[in-house]
């Protein structure tokens, strides 16, 4: 059942109540290949390389390649399609955004001895893209979203219901959703606690519709050298921007279902939507450091380290229930159906998410000056991902249950890159790159043997399974000038559940299909 804190709820307001949960940190720490059209032609196999605009957010040292200052910027155009399957039906969403994802300044000076130059630098990235859009069906569904909050749901009706100057959202320690659900009639008293809509005989569908929007901005300071061109060493500190928004609606329909009314409980048809607003918004920062050795001209390694990016976030929002339910038996009956709309209070709050460590080890090889082979592995911990919650005193304490949680719903991801270069002319290149991604989700969260707590009053969650993506490009350099161009074709699975299996009853779930087709376009000066 859905946890109540119940030592956590005497201390901490009922903003609290609302708070973050495991599935929020591992939906905010989430990050994408990003950055210029060499760095993307190349499936950003860039660890062991440098001397890139987005290799210095990967692998710092690769400022330390640098030989003379650059200047340059990159626009990104991305078509994305969004698809789910249900076991009854097949719906497909599309969007395109377009953006300047990355510009950056390099500087660099040369010096006498064995450090042979040393340069400094600051580069903007987009490092992660919350924008989707889709929508899932599910008919017939085994249960009802209202079955699975009154099965959590333990406090008396006098804590749920408004009263004379009582406000239970500000006044009691309940679950906003099964205040919520009481105040709309999804749940109701039987006796023995409380019984959703759904019961045997019962036939319903449901309908899911999720907008999301926003984005992760990193701005980075990066110092780096070059030392008897055999090590290339790079530190970095980075700065990043969050915001996300997201819309979420989960509506049910039902045939026969167990519905109140003035006769008291009844066989009736019951409708209900319930919509969910929320913002998260705030910045962080981390820390990067890395190295690059050259033992001979045709070959290079390279490491990094990034440590967690540090967020300070705040959270706004709400939800309502529009609700419907019909009487057949007390047809032209003024109260028949029972309707209307109950809604939450705005709720704010405050809250920290480190997210994962990432470790980075990449090799590079240069064939007869015309061409490179290199190749990245990338670990991502997200088990190690932590949570913390703002107490009644203002200070930010670890949260142990959301953590806990994180450890149970979570693995560390591990990426492959790679990428070759081929340079036709001295002026014209050919490029192209392939970049795998393992889930980040452990199995026996994604498939339901284990009941996944989310915050608030939205149910719902989407967990990502593997990612792949192919890249092609071309370049071209002119004197001080450049001008790259590249195509990435992205595909990522997710699974997407409209809220947490229970006691056996399965709840509606879709397999969510991403595809995107960027044109990635960069222009640049060396001087």
């Amino acid at each position: 059942m859905k946890k109540i804190l119940l030592a956590a709820l005497a201390i901490t307001s009922p903003a609290a109540i609302f708070a973050q949960s495991a599935v929020d940190a591992y939906s905010l720490s989430q990050t994408e290949t990003r950055g210029t059209a060499r760095f993307m032609a190349m499936g950003g196999a860039f660890t062991a390389l440098g001397g890139d605009l987005s290799s210095i957010t990967q692998n710092p040292a690769g400022i330390g390649v640098y030989r003379r200052s650059e200047i340059g910027a990159t626009l990104d155009i991305t078509p994305s399609k969004f698809t789910t399957q249900s076991p009854s039906d097949k719906i497909s969403r599309s969007q395109t955004k377009a953006a300047c994802n990355n510009f950056g300044y390099i500087g660099t000076i040369r010096l006498d001895g064995a450090l042979r130059t040393f340069s400094w630098g600051a580069s903007y990235n987009r490092v992660a893209s919350f924008d989707r859009v889709y929508d899932a069906y599910n008919i017939p569904t085994q249960t009802s979203l209202s079955n699975y909050i009154a099965a959590f749901t333990d406090a008396p009706e006098n804590e749920l219901n408004f009263g004379d100057g009582y406000n239970p959202y500000q006044d009691s320690g309940a679950d906003w959703m099964s205040i919520l659900a009481y105040n709309s009639f999804m749940i109701n008293p039987d006796g023995n606690g409380y019984r959703g809509l759904y019961q045997n005989g019962t036939e319903g569908d449901a309908y899911s519709q999720v907008r999301e929007s926003g984005y992760v901005d990193e701005y980075n300071i990066d110092f780096g050298g070059n030392v008897s061109d055999v090590v290339y060493w790079g530190i970095g500190f980075g700065i990043t921007d969050l915001s996300y928004n997201q819309r979420a609606v989960y509506s049910e329909s039902m045939k026969d279902a167990m519905i109140a009314s003035e006769q008291g409980m009844v066989n009736g048809n019951a409708g209900f939507e319930l919509r969910n607003w929320r913002s998260i918004s705030g910045s962080g920062w981390n820390l990067k450091a890395g190295l690059i050795v050259k033992p001979v001209n045709e070959f290079r390694i390279g490491i990094a380290v990034h440590t967690p990016t540090w967020y300070s976030l705040s959270q706004s929002g709400y939800a309502e229930v529009a609700y419907s339910y019909l009487n057949p038996a007390a047809a032209g009956s003024d109260s028949n159906p029972l309707a209307g709309t109950e809604n939450t209070d705005n709720s704010y709050y405050n809250f920290h998410i480190n997210s994962p460590w990432r470790l980075m080890i990449g090799a590079a090889a240069v064939i007869g000056n015309q061409a490179i082979v290199s190749l990245d592995y990338e670990r991502q911990a997200y088990n190690n991902m932590k949570v913390k919650y703002q107490d009644d005193w203002g200070n930010f304490v670890n949260d142990d249950y959301v953590n806990g949680d994180i450890k149970d719903y979570f693995k560390a991801s591990n990426i492959i890159r790679v990428g070759a270069e081929y340079r036709v002319t001295p002026a014209f290149s050919v490029r192209a790159g392939y970049s795998y991604a393992t889930t980040t989700t452990k199995e026996e969260a994604d498939n339901g043997q284990l009941e996944i707590y989310t915050s608030g009053t939205n149910p719902a969650y989407t967990f990502n399974k593997d990612v792949n993506s192919i890249s092609f490009g071309l370049g071209y350099r002119y004197q001080a000038f450049y001008i790259d161009a590249a195509y990435v074709y992205r595909n990522r699975k997710s699974t997407y559940h409209a809220y947490t299996d229970f006691q056996g009853n399965k709840a509606p779930t879709a397999e969510l299909t991403q595809t995107s087709n960027s044109i990635i376009l960069s222009a640049g000066f060396k001087f």
